[in-house]
């Protein structure tokens, strides 16, 4: 039978287990946006921005293990997507991007709202195709959700010319696919596994540095039973953290520039170091020719192009995260790591990660009441100071999630990707922490919080600056202040570029009253002991989402800190 490109559009969502999509109209999509009008059991969400509903789509994605469904419309639609799909990108979140086209015969010619999507994304994406003709379309679409969930996920974008949407052509849409040249890594090589496992037994400080790819395989559990069998100390990545639990007596803590000193000395002073999921960005390797220089390093990732891109490795091997632990589980034994341990331990009691030299109410003490108060949520984080202090001191005990834009780092992810974790776990807690800087650069998501009655915590840490730029400023730049104060009027005395405090007019806008004219419960802290009943107020809003404005010091930083281009082991204190 034949039907329209639209409504075979629609039956591809159902057959691809597609139970949400998030849309904004345009006119080259509301021919799609027609089809789904019927389709009562496609729920379509409308942000009030496209660069939102990508992450919406994002938040979705990461904390359902689904794959996050786009639909927008050509030109600004499809633009818009561009910082969202880069972050999916970076962070391995299975997307597909429907975005409508000019029809076939305007291509070319300028037309209104024309954008060659496909050359856009290229780059940043693991697919991206313009329908050309009606009887790809299923196969299209198909390859679209196989390919985004399969191997490393990532993003894939579809473009669809109007005019193919409205053709009609046959029904048929395909169980299965099969795409040459593309083979996701089944299994894993044994013999490589055992060459790395003869090399891990035989070590005396040894250690696992996972990173997000043992999160996104669900390897959890068997990676916490693999490190109590082998008696191994584990070190995450910020996009590993919650792999073990963070109070497991073998979790040593984060790596990196923003590490701890235990975690950043133990890999630095390492003789095996077995990575599983990782990309060694420079983040996490500081500078190369001192990271792990007495190790043999070996590497496990689904994605080939990642092993010894960054950091050569003596030992690679090509699988999914999960597969390689369940193997490794069969060859292992006890190690004698006990003195290692102990060193280890030491490190960590002489410098811990805490803020007790800090005054009044600090990020610390706010953390610490989401791990009270919240112990099943799923935290998101924007990016900045805010996204450092959740790495440092939230608590991931099994059952909670961390959501984060790791590898793009995207201001104004946080809130957005809160409200689509919480379409897709609607019994389950979601708190953003974001900063002042970042919460405003999606925050008409607040209406669509209110309207979809998402009970979502928006935590703004409010320090009148943007405190990552101004810390590298006051730490680096001796103390030049430019462009960071968020107080700063045309009418004060630029107070802030001298010496960092503000003379200047009140703080814009009133977060209280602006979370109030969404509909959405706002509230002002402004010291410590106002955290547990400000959270408590907030768990008991169930319909409607809620916004904390926390005041904190603007002098607050985050330390431990490794310098651009310096070793993991030159970390400033404060």
């Amino acid at each position: 039978m034949d039907i329209k490109g639209t409504e075979l559009f629609v039956k591809a969502l159902r057959e691809e287990g597609v139970d949400t999509v998030f849309g904004y109209p345009g006119g080259m999509a509301i021919d799609l946006f027609d089809a789904l009008y019927d389709a009562e059991d496609i729920e379509v969400i409308l942000p009030r921005h496209e660069q939102a509903l990508v992450h919406e789509a994002d938040g979705y994605a990461r904390s359902t293990g689904k794959v996050g469904v786009c639909l927008v419309t050509s030109g600004p639609g499809a633009t818009n997507l561009v910082t969202g799909i880069a972050t999916a990108n970076f962070d391995s979140v299975p997307l597909v991007c429907f975005t409508g086209q000019v029809s076939r015969d305007l291509i070319g010619n300028d037309a209104f709202q024309e954008i060659d999507i496909v050359g856009v994304t290229r780059n940043i994406c693991k697919y991206a195709v313009t329908v050309r003709d009606r009887k790809d379309l299923a196969s299209i679409i198909k390859k679209a959700f196989y390919v985004a969930r399969t191997g490393k996920p990532g993003p894939v974008i579809v473009d669809i010319p109007k005019d193919i949407q409205l053709e009609a052509g046959s029904d048929e849409y395909p169980s299965e696919i099969f795409i040459r040249g593309y083979k996701p890594s089944s299994g894993v090589h044994v013999g490589q596994l055992k060459k790395a496992m003869t090399m891990l037994k035989a070590a005396k400080k040894p250690v696992f540095l996972i990173g997000g790819g043992v999160r996104i395989s669900g390897a959890g559990a068997e990676l916490t039973k693999l490190a109590e069998r082998m008696r191994i100390p584990v070190i995450t990545t910020i996009m590993g953290k919650g792999a073990i639990p963070t109070d497991h007596p073998l979790y040593v803590g984060n790596i990196g520039m923003y590490g701890n000193y235990a975690s950043n000395n133990a890999v630095s002073k390492c003789d095996v170091l077995f990575a599983i999921g990782v990309r060694f960005s420079d983040r996490i390797t500081g500078r190369i020719e001192d990271f792990a220089p007495n190790a043999k390093i070996i590497h496990v990732d689904i994605d080939t192009a990642s092993i010894s891109r960054n950091i050569v490795v003596n030992v690679p091997i090509v699988a999914d995260a999960k597969t390689a632990i369940e193997e490794m589980l069969k060859h292992s034994t006890e190690c004698r790591t006990e003195s290692w341990i102990e060193e280890i331990n030491r490190w960590k009691g002489e410098k811990p990660i805490n803020m007790n030299n800090c005054e009044g109410m600090t990020p610390e003490k706010i953390i610490r009441g989401i791990n009270e108060i919240f112990p099943d949520s799923i935290v998101v984080t924007d990016v900045g100071q805010n996204q450092l202090w959740t790495t440092q001191f939230l608590e991931m005990n099994g059952k909670r999630q961390l959501l984060t834009s790791g590898g793009l780092g995207t201001m104004g992810y946080g809130l957005p990707a809160a409200i689509g974790a919480s379409l897709g776990n609607p019994r389950a807690p979601v708190i953003c922490i974001s900063g002042d800087g970042g919460a405003q650069m999606n925050i008409q998501e607040l209406a669509t919080a209110s309207a979809l009655e998402t009970p979502v915590v928006f935590c703004i840490f409010n320090n009148t600056f943007l405190g990552n730029v101004k810390q590298m400023q006051k730490m680096f730049y001796n103390k030049r202040y430019s462009s960071t104060c968020l107080r700063y009027t045309r009418s004060c005395n630029r107070q802030c570029e001298i010496d960092g405090t503000c003379a200047g007019a009140d703080y814009l806008p009133d977060f209280v009253k602006l979370a109030e004219s969404y509909r959405a419960d706002g509230i002002r802290v402004m010291s410590e002991e106002e955290i547990g009943p400000a959270f408590r107020r907030a768990a008991a809003n169930t319909n409607k989402p809620t916004v904390i404005e926390f005041m904190i010091d603007c002098d607050y930083d985050v330390y431990p800190m490794v310098p651009g281009g310096k070793a993991l082991t030159d970390m400033l204190f404060g």
